[in-house]
Parts: structure tokens; C-alpha cells; sequence
């Protein structure tokens, strides 16, 4: 997830026409894999090398399909686990749901604890020292572990929100990485988004300015000593992280996805109170051969919101029962299983 947690201050052509059908009847045809009874699924403890110590996470593969495509979902921002919870009240599973359903149409996955946290917590000596180009060295890590261990060709890299950069990040060497699918994924600078972020809550008003301040100073690559940072901002820009948001303000996501030949696959929720449509559009500008989906009522954890009351949208944060939005899955599944010439 971009920026602090929801619930703090401080945080028509005919072309068009056609591809829009197009796209209906894809979805129409995925949702209609998943009317059957549930498919078999095998969960397994898997590994990979990391700098200290092995990263860990769960492979979760549809027992009826042993050569299926395997996707590794990269998480978002902060202490998130594979299954896609953190401390800051985030329980949705929204992780967890994703790996099921995929299983459900055919489709394995690796859903991963990032360095230094939780199951991966060995792999490093902290999880704030590290940097975007350390999490897309650990992709690389992930997708030749995978490899070896399901005999796949290649692995379709997913990442959600600040996984999205990450994934970008890491497809700069392609590699062995099928394609990406950025799924609530910034399409700006970190800097930006974060700004934005600041000005769109007016709790934050009274420290703004020096909030801002303090963000054209890690953009400029200047080190913001703790005694000059007010207390209320330090979860934001505590020193012990400035290191790895230099890394990811010094990043255009729309710079990265524009020399980038795979198939790209950009999902948004056009009820993300996070990175917004225009996001997704900045990605799809950038690499017009990208594909976009944008599904109305999906927010920025793929749940399905009714309102545009914001207590309402941050409340499906917390909803462990809470399915994700009914399309989400589908179109990423089409995505993947599409036939495509050699």
C-alpha cells in the first residue's frame, strides 16, 4: 500500500467501443471456468536465497494442473505478509483470495513474506535497509527458485500497489519473467503520490508544509536528520526508512513500462482512494501495447465499495470475510491463459 495507513492524518471511439466488448465477452468466458465445483488446490512451503537467510512464502497450485502458469504476487508498501495483512488494521487477505481464485481457473501461484519480515525475517538484519533495487533482486531470486521447483518457463510477476514499482523495477532485466500485471500500481512517482496523499486529508493541514518540505528533501537525495523531523510526521520519514524512499522516489513508473516489450496487464479500482485512474492511464500512455482494466467498484485492497463515503471504503480494509471484487480475478485469469503466438 502507497503512503501511510487509511486511517491516519498522515498518510468513445468505435476502437474503443469494440475492445470494450471485447473484453466483456473475455471476462464473460473466465467467469464462466468458475461456476463449476471448486478445483483441488496443494499448498506447499516454498523458498528462496536471500541475503542472509531464505525468504520464504506458499505456493499454491491447482492439483489438476501440474505444468499451470505460476504467478508471483509482490506485496505493497509497509509490514504486509503473503497473505496481504498487516498490523495497521489491513486484514482483508487480500493475498490469499487472490492465490485461491487463480487456483480455482488453473492458475498456481507464489504469494511471498518480503525480506527481513515475518517467515522471511532471516534474510536480513532489518526490514527498513533495503531498497526497490533489493526487492527486485529478490523477484529474480523468487522466479529462478520457481522455476526449478515447478518446471515452468517462465513466472508472470503481479504486484500490487507498491509492488507494482518493484515488479517494474525488476523487469529491467526480463529475464525469465512472462509478463506483468500491475495491479493498483502507481503511475507517478512515489513523491507525487505521497503529496497528493498529504493535501487530500485536511487533518494533515497544520504540518503540511513542513511535510512537504520534507519531501523535496529525500527527492533531492538529502538525508533528513531525526531531530528535524516533527513527531507526528516521523512513521512517514523516521530515518531508518529514508534510504529506501530515496530509492523509490528516484523511480517513474511510466518511464519504466515504456521500453518494456512483454505483455503488460494494468488493473484498476476506480474506488481506490490511493492511486487513482489517472495512474493506470499514465501506465497505459506510456506503453500504449499495455492492456487496462478498470473495474468500477473495486478499491485499493480489490474489495468491492458501494459508496463514496471513504469510512465506508477504509472499513473493507479490516473485512476478513469479505470477498474481492467479483472481476478482478477473472481478468487477470484471461490475461494469463490467452493463447499467444510464438
Amino acid at each position: 500500500m502507497h503512503g501511510a495507513t487509511p486511517s491516519s492524518p498522515i498518510s468513445h471511439s468505435t476502437n474503443a467501443r469494440a475492445d470494450s466488448i471485447k473484453r466483456i465477452a473475455s471476462l464473460t468466458a473466465a467467469l464462466a471456468i468458475s461456476t463449476g465445483a471448486a478445483a483441488e488446490m496443494t499448498q506447499t512451503e516454498i523458498t528462496a536465497p536471500g541475503p542472509l537467510g531464505p525468504l520464504r512464502g506458499t505456493l499454491l497450485s491447482p492439483a489438476t494442473t501440474p505444468q499451470a502458469p505460476v504467478v508471483l504476487i509482490v506485496p505493497g508498501s509497509g509490514p504486509t505478509d503473503r497473505d496481504g495483512n498487516n498490523r495497521y488494521g489491513i486484514r482483508g487477505a487480500t493475498y490469499r483470495l487472490l492465490a485461491q481464485g487463480l487456483a480455482e481457473r488453473g492458475i498456481a501461484s507464489v504469494r511471498i513474506d518480503k525480506r527481513g519480515l515475518f517467515g522471511s525475517a532471516a534474510a536480513a538484519t532489518s526490514a527498513d535497509d533495503v531498497t526497490i533495487a533489493d526487492y527486485a533482486g529478490d523477484v529474480h531470486a523468487w522466479i529462478a527458485s520457481i522455476r526449478r521447483q515447478t518446471n515452468a518457463s517462465c513466472v508472470w510477476v503481479l504486484g500490487h500497489s507498491e509492488g507494482g514499482l518493484i515488479g517494474l523495477a525488476a523487469a529491467r532485466t526480463p529475464g525469465d519473467i512472462c509478463g506483468l500485471i500491475l495491479v493498483a500500481a502507481a503511475g507517478r512517482p512515489l513523491g507525487q503520490l505521497l503529496e497528493e496523499q498529504l493535501r487530500a486529508n485536511l487533518a494533515n493541514a497544520p504540518l503540511l508544509d513542513k511535510a512537504l518540505a520534507a519531501l523535496r528533501e529525500l527527492e533531492a537525495g538529502h538525508v533528513i536528520p531525526a531531530d528535524r523531523i516533527d513527531a507526528p510526521l516521523m512513521p512517514l520519514f523516521h530515518p531508518k526508512v529514508q534510504r529506501f524512499l530515496m530509492s523509490e522516489m528516484a523511480l517513474d513508473p511510466a518511464a519504466l513500462i515504456a521500453g518494456y516489450d512483454k505483455p503488460v496487464l494494468i488493473v484498476q479500482g476506480l474506488k481506490d482512494l490511493q492511486v487513482r485512474r489517472q495512474d493506470a492511464e499514465r501506465l497505459k500512455a506510456a506503453n500504449p501495447d499495455a492492456e487496462m482494466v478498470l473495474i468500477p467498484d473495486a478499491n485499493h485492497v480489490l474489495k468491492k465499495v458501494d459508496s463514496d463515503d471513504p469510512r465506508e471504503n477504509f472499513a473493507t480494509y479490516g473485512a476478513t470475510d469479505l470477498p474481492l471484487e467479483g472481476r478482478i480475478v477473472p481478468a487477470i485469469t484471461e490475461f494469463i491463459l490467452r493463447p499467444r503466438g510464438q
